[in-house]
């Protein structure tokens, strides 16, 4: 998080509501109430004193996360698991089973795949699991249609990034080195190059996740996720 929405996410997190207000709440959303509580007092917060992109936000976190695998979910997103299983859940099955980093996948349409990075590789269960051979971060459609092409998947249809990720401790090396040598992507440090090279050097998953991820990054968006919400209930991870 960026110095001056630190306030904004303990308050969220570690401030009740006042009593008077908490009482006035139905009993699902005061058990609501109370698990933001809980989880708050799980929650660290890491300070990105600049913003230098996505990439260098995920290598503040390094002396947090230390020599471990970790769970990377994207702030502005909200998942739906289409099963008794969470999204994040099924995420680090995954890596389980195959001791390597995953990247979520979801079936996306052409329209839609220059605002994500994407995916190809080799089936290993078709339709759900894939050795990944090919990343590219915002492909336009002539790109996607030449190199991103996928059996089973319907024509025009391709594998973008869903928002979830689990990944080895060895991506803050590679992160390290492109700040360190002030290797830049359109001005930023970027996560999915550092990724590719993981790919490379150690083998990835590509898991295509059963669920919906909901991009609130944006005011069309988030109304649309709202509304959805409303009507459907609350997400989960």
């Amino acid at each position: 998080m960026q110095p001056d929405d630190r306030a904004t996410f303990e308050d969220f997190f570690h401030a009740p509501p006042a009593i008077e207000n908490y009482n006035k709440l139905s009993r699902a959303n005061r058990e609501y109430s109370d698990r933001i509580l809980d989880i708050g007092g799980r929650v660290t917060f890491i300070i990105q004193d600049a913003q230098e992109g996505y990439g260098h936000a995920v290598w503040c976190a390094r002396e947090f996360v230390g020599d471990e695998p970790f769970l990377l979910l994207l702030g502005d997103h909200l998942y739906r698991s289409g099963t008794d299983v969470s999204c994040a859940c099924q995420m680090v099955e995954s890596y389980c089973r195959f001791n390597r980093s995953v990247i979520g996948l979801k079936i996306t349409p052409s329209r839609e795949i220059g605002h994500y990075g994407c995916a190809a590789g080799i089936w290993e269960d078709p339709g759900s699991v894939l050795t990944l051979t090919e990343i590219v971060e915002k492909p336009d459609v002539e790109i996607a249609r030449e190199r991103l092409v996928m059996d089973g998947i319907e024509e025009d249809n391709f594998l973008a990034f869903f928002g979830q990720y689990v990944l080895k401790p060895r991506i803050f090396e590679y992160l390290g080195e492109n700040i360190a040598c002030n290797l830049r992507e359109r001005g930023e440090f970027q996560l999915t190059s550092a990724i590719d090279r993981l790919r490379r050097e150690d083998g990835l998953t590509g898991y295509i996740v059963k669920g919906r991820a909901f991009d609130i990054g944006n005011p069309e968006a988030y109304l649309r996720t709202a509304i959805e919400f409303a009507t459907e209930g609350r997400p989960s991870l």
